[in-house]
């Protein structure tokens, strides 16, 4: 039976959520601007190289070793680890190891890459039929789209975030159920049903922050993972609640976001307002609340020539938001200190950046950076928006005082990464798992995806290929 003769009770969707299934399947590559057909890639790209980094990640083994203990090998590749899974464990593995150090991208349902982007790709494996590249770069940016306008129908990313909620894991769903359902091709009543379905799968809460938990971690994979199974649920004929946007007892928006919600966000601009444009990259293995603090103690010590010994204190002003967030000093785990603000900006100082090798166990336990992190101190600004980047201000020992503000950051939408530092990134996070032939071929073939008949040629070049059998 293929996805199109799926059966099921008819969906008598309410208005956003028939108007999102209807753009999710008439969407079609010719009618991207050129701008986001090349913001897909370099996500697409960006999110493949921060997986493939990942796949050796703590989280991602632990995870590999119960699932490959209890389920049998299937179709679809797990990246860089040479095994293969069914589609709905592949994407949770996947979008676990693309979060797992904190590389993937930011700015969408938060991290849309890591969610939308292993739902795509297992999806893939799903259907017999082939996937064109330029298909499978049209699902990746309406998944996007989806999973962001689910975020903003809750009131935004603040609000969301303050009420306890993780975006990755509640929103990411929609996004992941409206690529999936995408690339095998449902029609609308499937789709509707799909994303319906989505919003029972919907869950994370940022409980993890107070201790570095790895639950942050799979938040991500598990968004990934519901959305191919709503996605492949709908393809069989299991249905979904056709209010799930509505302003109703049980609905998704009144039970998570029962005092900010602003349904209309789910549909204004859509097909025309894109909003994968509006998501950013990562430059440095931190949460992005970190990032512009990174960068304005980075000017200040490269316009005034300064070292670490250079420095008397930092003091960084920042909003309540995210000092609840990135305040934190504790450094013993990986996740804790990615989530640190004065870990960042100390590893900028005492380092001379803050990528990947900064957040090794050898570095957090560093003396110098130790000795720079005692010298950062935080202050609450509660006149400060929760949209405001941080004020840092860096002494010198010989009294000199410099302030700086960057209002964007490297890597944000207002201030990009360019096509070379997009494949420079990847293809130092891809090295990790794969061969430097096996890199470069995946980084040609994302850079000219939309001209492939078959998708399937860039997932094979992921992992190694198993003989492939129709699942639906």
């Amino acid at each position: 039976m293929t996805v199109t003769e799926a059966a099921g009770e008819p969906l008598h969707a309410g208005a956003p959520l028939a108007a999102l299934a209807r753009f999710t399947t008439t969407a079609r590559f010719d009618d991207l601007p050129a701008a986001v057909v090349g913001k897909a890639r370099h996500h697409l790209l960006d999110t493949l190289g921060a997986a493939l980094a990942g796949a050796d990640s703590t989280e991602t083994t632990a995870l590999l070793r119960m699932l490959t203990a209890t389920e049998p090998a299937a179709d679809a590749c797990v990246w860089g680890a040479g095994i293969a899974l069914s589609p709905r464990n592949a994407a949770l593995v996947n979008g676990v190891s693309a979060h797992a150090l904190e590389l993937d991208d930011a700015g969408g349902c938060d991290h849309s890459g890591a969610v939308v982007v292993p739902a795509a790709l297992a999806a893939v494996a799903a259907t017999p039929t082939p996937v064109s590249g330029a298909a499978l770069l049209t699902a990746v940016v309406v998944g996007y789209d989806v999973a962001r306008r689910v975020l903003e129908a809750c009131g935004g990313y603040w609000p969301h975030n303050e009420a306890g909620w993780h975006s990755t894991g509640t929103c990411g769903p929609f996004g992941a159920a409206a690529a999936a359902s995408a690339v095998l091709g449902l029609g609308t009543e499937r789709t509707a049903h799909a994303l319906a379905l989505a919003g029972s799968f919907s869950g994370g809460i940022w409980a993890f922050v107070h201790d570095g938990a790895m639950s942050k971690r799979l938040h991500a994979g598990r968004a990934a993972e519901a959305g191919v199974t709503a996605a492949l649920l709908a393809a069989h004929g299991v249905t979904g609640p056709a209010q799930v946007f509505g302003d109703v007892w049980g609905g998704f928006l009144r039970t998570l976001a029962p005092t900010s919600a602003d349904p209309a966000a789910l549909t204004v601009g859509l097909g025309r307002a894109w909003r994968i444009s509006r998501c950013s990259l990562k430059p440095y293995a931190s949460c992005r609340s970190t990032h512009s603090s990174i960068d304005a103690v980075g000017e200040i010590l490269d316009t005034h020539r300064l070292t670490a010994d250079d420095v008397a204190g930092v003091h960084v002003r920042l909003d309540p938001a995210v000092h609840g967030m990135c305040g934190g000093t504790d450094v013993a785990t990986l996740p804790a200190a990615q989530l640190s603000l004065p870990y960042a900006v100390a590893a900028r100082i005492a380092l001379g950046g803050a990528g990947l090798g900064a957040y090794d166990a050898e570095n957090r336990r560093s003396p110098l950076v130790s000795s720079v992190l005692e010298r950062v101190v935080l202050e609450v600004d509660p006149s400060m928006d929760r949209d405001t980047e941080p004020v840092v201000t860096l002494t010198t020992r010989d009294g000199a005082v410099h302030r700086k503000q960057v209002t964007d950051p490297l890597g944000s939408a207002t201030n990009p990464l360019d096509g070379h530092a997009v494949t420079a990134k990847f293809h130092e996070l891809a090295s990790r798992a794969l061969p430097p032939a096996r890199t470069e071929a995946v980084a040609d073939t994302v850079g000219r995806l939309e001209t492939l008949g078959d998708a399937r040629t860039l997932v094979d070049l992921l992992g190694h290929p198993r003989p492939r059998k129709d699942r639906i």
